[in-house]
């Protein structure tokens, strides 16, 4: 039963890790909302994304969360017309980033709610291990 309990909090441990990544690349993403090129035509800032894999860890026998890589969003810079801007072209166009700060925030509780769950378990695993430790120390 230790085991079990020891191998729930390396996992959680592995979640809480992955989620905290993804929550400082949405905090990226939402910082450069508003960051444009600094030059005439220049890209602007490039949403960042966050792709999670599972990885067996050999030693406990446990899939734990790992992040797999940053990447960057593909999708269109949104273009403003801004002649007066820095980064304007010649029509006055300005590539705006690809951030889209609803789905930062949708992103961002959803993190939240997938750490503070991994969060619990670890609370809880550590409960138990306490409560099964006092219980063996009762029996000695």
């Amino acid at each position: 039963m230790l085991d079990a309990l020891n191998a729930s909090l390396r996992i959680a441990g592995s979640g809480i890790q992955a989620q905290s990544a993804r929550l400082k690349v949405i905090a990226e993403n939402i910082s450069n909302a508003n960051s444009t090129g600094s030059t005439p035509g220049a890209d602007p800032f490039s949403r960042k994304t966050v792709t999670f894999e599972s990885e067996m860890n050999r030693a406990s026998g446990v899939a734990l969360t790992k992040v797999k890589s940053i990447g960057v969003d593909a999708a269109p810079f949104p273009i403003e017309h801004s002649p007066g801007h820095p980064a304007a072209d010649v029509d006055g166009n300005v590539k705006m980033p690809n951030v889209d700060i609803l789905v930062e925030t949708a992103d961002m509780r959803d993190a939240t709610r997938a750490y503070e769950a991994n969060l619990q378990v670890v609370k809880q695993s550590r409960d138990l291990l306490s409560m099964t430790l006092d219980l063996l120390k009762g029996t000695g």
